[in-house]
């Protein structure tokens, strides 16, 4: 007899609908056989499902030719979450249990079994629910750990499955399994928890401004000082002052976090904005993605949130080179012979580094001991086209005793959660602006030039000032639209509706020189 149930495959983050299909045949030569471009952890089901079902209490159909297809057959199968999928094809297929042929056609089950029958914590259930929600399918079946990722889609039937003895039972009209509620995704995002508060950042006006205009328009930032000087801070600090994600925006996040494995079993979505912080040791391929099984990479763990990169003239040079695309288009595309995928990586970046190797070049108490070829070879990592990608640039010199003893006696430094007020007002004021324009974004980092010229009205004083800094600076065209972009967040900080002068005055401080640093 033959027997059709369905599933899905991922390829990146795009998911593929799977016909799992199997036919049990009596008196044949006895076999099992799982055909479609199956991996190695596909065909290991063969086993898994076999011993699953009997420890199920279920009898397995034995001295019969079972062949399972994994249609379409062109499509690379990977992964363990097809063995509940096999599990009752076969049995269905075998008259194990009488199911309902409408049942089947509007379901889609995924998981993976143990040896008892229990079903395990398998990643992807998000990308799983986000197909059948946006195809018509109205019942999943999922391990229970991770049936909380499928319940914040609206109209679809999300049953949570213990172990396969429960499902046979459920689909065989014997037990019950109660169907999640679905749950509202406002209430469950949150204000981001940061390690360090603003407050505990000594001195450091301009930095910490800095920090509070990159949050409020999403721009990329740099920080360069010497050890102690508070850049890690800084860093650490700047979740406490970015706004909550917006459904959307969870949503997207929790895509990555789904089929990376991410995700804490009983966690429906990702609550809070990401904050990822990769050694400097990272390879290309864990920073940016890829890899055999294309996977996403550090910059798209980090969508919609904060990427970190410490001491980042020590990445070597071919991995920062890998960050230009992702800084400018807000994904990653890697290609393979295998195929090619597309990640988003529509992050914030901020990153730090020391002036020299020894990270005392301009300290005012220590001497640097690095020579100039060291210093030179320590500044050629970050080349011209990454620096340019970055639109605020900032030094962060150390704080001196008095002001910190100052610090420790008063404690009148701003704490998080006044700036992020701040913050989250001008981003109001971002979205309402794209809203009126039919413009999808939601920052004005990710405006384009098109973008910059439509939207951002400057008054001709302040383009004329602008004019003549560009050229005594010799700005790029890219740095001249990132000082435009700059100054329109700090004029929605300002409850302004017009670029000023002293907007654009004030964004033409956050550029180094790169060539006297």
């Amino acid at each position: 007899m033959l027997a059709k149930v369905y599933s899905v495959a991922h390829q990146g983050l795009e998911t593929i609908k799977i016909e799992v299909e199997a036919e049990v045949v009596k008196r044949a030569f006895p076999s099992f056989n799982i055909v479609g471009l199956a991996s190695k952890a596909v065909d290991e089901a063969r086993e898994r499902v076999r011993v699953a079902v009997d420890n199920s209490g279920i009898k397995f159909p034995s001295r019969t030719k079972i062949t399972i297809n994994l249609a379409p057959a062109d499509v690379a199968k990977e992964g363990s979450f097809y063995d509940l999928p096999i599990a009752i094809a076969i049995l269905t297929a075998a008259d194990s249990i009488n199911l309902d042929a409408k049942l089947l056609e509007e379901s889609l089950f995924f998981g993976e079994l143990s040896l008892d029958g229990s079903l395990r914590h398998t990643r992807g259930v998000f990308l799983l629910a986000d197909f059948a929600y946006k195809n018509h399918f109205h019942q999943l079946f999922v391990p229970r750990s991770a049936a909380a990722e499928a319940a914040c889609f609206p109209d679809l039937k999300v049953f949570p499955v213990a172990n396969l003895a429960e499902l046979i039972g459920f689909l065989a009209r014997q037990t019950k399994i109660v169907p999640l509620k679905q749950i509202d995704l406002n209430s469950l995002l949150a204000t981001t928890e940061a390690e360090f508060d603003m407050a505990q950042v000594v001195g450091q006006y301009q930095a910490r401004r800095a920090m509070e205009i990159a949050a409020a328009g999403g721009h990329n930032i740099f920080l360069l000082g010497s050890p102690g000087a508070g850049k890690t801070m800084l860093a650490r600090a700047m979740p406490g002052i970015m706004p909550s994600l917006s459904p959307e925006e969870a949503l997207e996040v929790t895509r990555i976090y789904s089929v990376t494995g991410n995700l804490a079993p009983g966690e429906s979505i990702v609550r809070r904005r990401p904050f990822r912080a990769p050694h400097h040791t990272t390879s290309r391929v864990g920073l940016v993605g890829g890899g055999s099984k294309l996977q996403p990479g550090e910059v798209s763990l980090a969508h919609r949130g904060i990427l970190f990169l410490d001491e980042f003239a020590e990445f070597p040079r071919h991995v920062l080179e890998a960050l230009r695309q992702p800084l400018e288009d807000g994904y990653v595309r890697i290609s393979r012979a295998s195929g090619s995928v597309i990640f988003a990586s529509r992050f914030l970046l901020v990153a730090a580094s020391n002036p020299c190797p020894c990270g005392y070049l301009g300290h005012p108490t220590i001497a640097c001991r690095c020579t100039p070829g060291q210093i030179a070879r320590y500044r050629k990592k970050l080349s011209g086209p990454i620096m340019d990608r970055i639109d605020l640039q900032i030094a962060v010199p150390p704080v001196k005793i008095k002001k910190l003893t100052k610090a420790v006696r008063e404690s009148k430094e701003e704490n998080s959660a006044t700036i992020r007020q701040r913050v989250e007002k001008a981003r109001r004021r971002q979205r309402e602006r794209f809203r009126r324009q039919r413009a999808h974004l939601q920052a004005n980092a990710e405006m384009g030039s098109r973008e910059v010229r439509e939207m951002v009205k400057v008054k001709p004083d302040a383009l004329a000032f602008l004019g003549q800094a560009a050229q005594k600076m010799s700005l790029s065209a890219r740095s001249y639209f990132k000082i435009l972009k700059i100054a329109q967040t700090i004029a929605d900080l300002t409850g302004e509706d017009e670029v000023a002068t002293p907007f654009v005055a004030e964004a033409l401080q956050y550029r180094l020189d790169l060539q006297k640093w």
